[in-house]
């Protein structure tokens, strides 16, 4: 991990630190000086780069602006990669059938980075600026939790008397913090290497179409995006991605390039209402051009060198993992042990991808694997050597077994009832 400190002004010797999760957006900003100046705290502002696109320089002076005493960054995108991207990846991880656990597996990284920097500097406390409606606050706070249960954890969105990004922008201008948001045009958004979402505005009318112009990833929505498609080649290595093409690539450099690659043709938009773990629905625009390549060229290799249990019982494992990860639990027993599991299932998951991207659709068009379980002298419709067709009728009749018992049973039933209906008739006469 790679890590930048600043320092601001000196502290008094009996001023509590604490530890405060930095993105130098609206929230952040404003929980930073209210730290401040109600409960006189040495704030300490950690911004974890996950790979967001960030000025960290400008980030730094702001948050030493603002009254931070330290301003730590922490490089840590190859860790978020190796450890997060990569093993969601490999299970297959999703949400609800549709998101593909951006924000999730930052969450617990972000978490593991403020615990260490709190534990060196002997912080009592770790602060966020997650609301009291969302997931995050139960991210963060699970992973804390599971790491250091002794920090205590300030939410000073479930207890202070601001109650909107209204009241923020306010609190912002009266004690001059610099923000981008306005009144007008306030977007909550989380950008890190594997996607960016965007909350709140207008989108919260689930009737309310998403305007274009609230991409920022996507240089084209599908419609606009090239008449010309655009085919690529992707390799894995036991489930891991290792090249685009012929050129081999570290972990960060293929996302990112996949995500100009699949931004340009408009893939991966999605926008979904999905629920809460705190019981309520919420609506997301979320943009993972990269990550939408990666799912469907590891998914459509799986198909080639997965045989057919393993597939069926790894479709349960991604779910179980995506609702692991949604919920905050990514520090716990049960995702170990998956991750156990799932490393045993990548191993024979290497191979070649070949996809068609054009207007917003990723299609995988070819598959080539040395592991491949597809045999062309097996499934040919055409003559063959190895297969004896009349095999087949004594396994559909041991197949069968259950469905034959059971008409036969069902026939004996029918012809009883229809010899004592005969038999009643008769009697009538």
């Amino acid at each position: 991990m790679k890590m930048e400190l600043d320092y601001n002004k000196k502290i008094k010797g009996d001023q509590k630190k604490v530890v405060l999760a930095y993105s130098g957006g609206l929230d952040t900003s404003v929980i930073l000086k209210w730290l401040e100046n109600t409960y006189g705290y040495e704030v300490i502002a950690v911004c974890v780069n996950v790979g967001q696109k960030e000025e960290f320089s400008k980030l730094k002076k702001k948050a030493l602006e603002s009254g931070a005493s330290k301003v730590y960054v922490a490089n840590v995108q190859e860790e978020f990669v190796k450890d997060y991207i990569f093993p969601t990846l490999k299970a297959g991880g999703i949400y609800e059938n549709d998101y593909l656990l951006g924000t999730c597996f930052a969450r617990p990284l972000i978490s593991k980075v403020l615990v260490e920097i709190a534990e060196e500097e002997g912080a009592i406390a770790i602060a966020h600026g997650a609301t009291g409606k969302g997931n995050d606050q139960v991210r963060f706070e699970a992973s804390v939790k599971a790491l250091n249960p002794t920090l205590k954890l300030i939410a000073p969105w479930r207890i202070w008397n601001l109650k909107s990004r209204e009241d923020c922008v306010e609190y912002a201008l009266e004690h001059k913090i610099p923000i981008e948001a306005t009144k007008e045009k306030i977007y909550s958004r989380d950008e890190n290497l594997w996607h960016i979402s965007h909350e709140g505005g207008e989108l919260e009318d689930p009737w309310s179409e998403h305007s274009e112009e609230v991409y920022l990833w996507c240089s084209n929505s599908p419609e606009k995006a090239p008449n010309q498609s655009e085919t690529i080649e992707i390799t894995f290595e036991k489930g891991i991605p290792t090249k685009i093409g012929s050129k081999e690539y570290n972990g960060v450099e293929l996302i990112k390039t996949l995500n100009k690659i699949g931004g340009k043709h408009g893939v991966g938009i999605l926008d979904i209402v999905e629920n809460r773990l705190v019981g309520m629905k919420s609506r997301g625009v979320y943009e993972t051009p990269g990550g939408t390549i990666l799912y469907e060229a590891h998914k459509a290799l799986e198909k080639l060198t997965l045989d057919k249990q393993m597939i069926s019982y790894k479709s349960d494992i991604g779910k179980k993992y995506g609702e692991l990860l949604y919920d905050g639990l990514w520090f716990t027993p049960l995702k170990n042990s998956l991750d156990g599991f799932v490393d045993i299932s990548q191993e024979s998951v290497s191979g070649t991808v070949k996809l068609k991207l054009y207007k917003g659709s990723c299609k995988a068009l070819g598959t080539k694997s040395e592991n491949s379980l597809y045999r062309e002298d097996f499934a040919t419709f055409g003559a063959d050597e190895v297969y004896n067709q009349k095999d087949a009728e004594g396994f559909i009749n041991l197949h069968a077994l259950p469905l034959t018992i059971r008409g036969l049973k069902n026939m004996e039933k029918k012809q009883m009832k229809q010899a004592q209906e005969k038999q009643g008739t008769f009697a009538a006469l």
